[in-house]
């Protein structure tokens, strides 16, 4: 007797970006099916102001979805779940509307309020109660700001939600968000995984406004019954409340379990390293937060990685083709260069915390060529990668291997020269697909198919190859970056009185 194949369910991941939100249909073996994109505007209202419109996100996903699914069988859907950028503050009136523009991430305009929660509130107290200090992208300092210069509006508060959140409700009705995202808050106690009381008197609002918490993979509802018929979806999909960007991209690579760690070459460097245990870094050097799989972690981000490629390529030298550029670095003298690069370029965040901090080359003499410079930015962002690294070491976290993706990945060059600066094995995946990856994995834990994150990112991860570090140029890599390390120590004073003249010249 022949039986028909039970067909195989599918999964959607939704990656809410600042320009544009990408989706992902998975099926439940992990195997990808499709993927679109759809962009919506960024507004920059005024100088160090960066907003987007909620209804934006909402109706470039639903028209997203259409376009996912246009060659699949709707009724296999069985659930959905979202990463998304972290930090922004979306805010709605008691009839459901959004009050203002949310407030993104890379907005700046809380330097004020930052400096009053660092420096009045203090560092030592934000640590205690939330696990990190305060920075300008954070949402609590938004809130202040609001408070401060838009008080009708902060008064017209009724719910106060993350980008992603927004779309889980506007799916659901239910107001929730997860203890990854909600860790980039300034709000939440990490360690408790609960919003922190003392934050929240500081920022005056009550906790009724604030999202319920949630584990990333918890199934929070199922989709709107008018939602599901607009969409052509099934009624009863089940939506799992999502994480925050970083700690879906971290599920998606695998990034599960205590000391795996996870380091992302892109425009800025992030180093995510897993732990079962709560973390607190007194150098708030590195940001400590919940994760997707119920755990911890610790992140750190390095403002300037594969930018700084770009920007010697590209800008410096005039260039587009960068392997050939890279081709001419002779490997024989990798862990030999005279000359070093800082790749401070806008500043640095992880480990220095500086935004005087300023990009420079040193150790060049008339013997220079371009490709010593070449190969001193690749090194300056390896040994950049590496502070990191060692912070992390000193919490007492080891690290022995790490996966690397992003765009600078892609380099044979700068994965030989990352695998010996950092001494450690680094895999490349089959598939980098980030958050939105990592966002199907949890609809797939939220719907039954996977017991947990972990058993998901085991099933489903996959890795093509890894890049071992050789003793001997490792040994010559330690040398460099002990003489890298006194390099901005030295230079600390001078970077800060160069900005502070320039300031005054304007």
């Amino acid at each position: 007797m022949n039986y028909e194949r039970e067909k195989a369910m599918y999964y959607i991941g939704v990656d809410l970006g600042t320009s544009a939100v990408k989706l992902l249909l998975m099926e439940e073996d992990g195997r990808i099916l499709n993927i679109v994109s759809r962009e919506y505007p960024i507004s920059f209202p005024r100088p160090s102001w960066s907003e987007q419109k909620p209804e934006d996100w909402w109706q470039q996903t639903r028209e997203g979805i259409r376009d996912l699914l246009r060659e699949y069988d709707r009724g296999l859907v069985g659930g959905i779940s979202f990463g998304g950028q972290m930090h922004g503050l979306v805010v709605l009136d008691r009839e459901g509307q959004v009050i203002r523009p949310a407030i993104l991430w890379n907005d700046s305009r809380t330097t004020e309020e930052t400096e009053y929660l660092n420096e009045e509130v203090g560092r030592d107290f934000l640590s205690g109660h939330t696990g990190n200090i305060a920075f300008a992208g954070f949402t609590a300092p938004k809130i202040l700001w609001m408070k401060k210069r838009e008080p009708e509006n902060f008064a017209r508060i009724h719910r106060i939600m993350l980008p992603k959140d927004y779309l889980v409700y506007r799916m659901t009705g239910v107001h929730a968000t997860d203890v990854s995202d909600a860790s980039g808050t300034l709000l939440l106690d990490v360690r408790n995984r609960t919003w922190s009381k003392e934050m929240l008197a500081i920022c005056g609002i009550r906790e009724n406004m604030l999202p319920r918490l949630y584990e990333s993979y918890d199934c929070i509802g199922k989709i709107r019954p008018d939602i599901a018929k607009e969409l052509g979806l099934p009624e009863n999909v089940r939506v799992a409340v999502g994480a925050g960007d970083n700690a879906a991209s971290a599920l998606a690579t695998g990034t599960v379990g205590e000391g795996k760690c996870n380091l992302s070459l892109g425009t800025s460097g992030t180093l995510f390293i897993s732990s079962d245990h709560f973390h607190l870094d007194e150098s708030n050097a590195l940001h400590s937060f919940c994760d997707a799989s119920g755990r911890y972690h610790l992140m750190g981000c390095m403002l300037s990685a594969a930018s700084c490629n770009k920007w010697w390529t590209e800008e410096i030298l005039g260039e587009t083709d960068y392997a050939g550029v890279q081709s001419r670095v002779d490997e024989k003298r990798l862990g030999e260069n005279p000359v070093f690069y800082l790749p401070y370029l806008m500043g640095e965040r992880s480990p220095l915390n500086d935004p005087y901090a300023r990009a420079c080359f040193v150790g060049m003499t008339m013997d220079s060529e371009q490709a010593d410079l070449t190969q001193a930015v690749l090194e300056g962002v390896a040994f950049a990668c590496r502070d990191m690294l060692e912070t992390a070491r000193k919490q007492g976290l080891v690290i022995d291997r790490s996966r690397l993706v992003g765009g600078g990945a892609k380099s044979g060059l700068w994965q030989k020269i990352l695998a010996n600066v950092l001494n450690l094995k680094l895999d490349l995946l089959e598939t980098e697909e980030g958050p939105s990856l990592g966002a199907a994995m949890l609809a797939a834990v939220a719907c039954g198919k996977y017991p947990d994150p972990k058993e998901a990112a085991r099933a489903i991860v996959r890795v093509k190859k890894t890049i071992a570090p050789d003793p001997d140029l490792a040994a010559k890599y330690q040398r460099q970056y002990e003489k890298f390390s006194g390099l901005y120590p030295a230079l600390k004073g001078t970077f800060r009185a160069l900005v502070g003249s320039m300031s005054c010249d304007k």
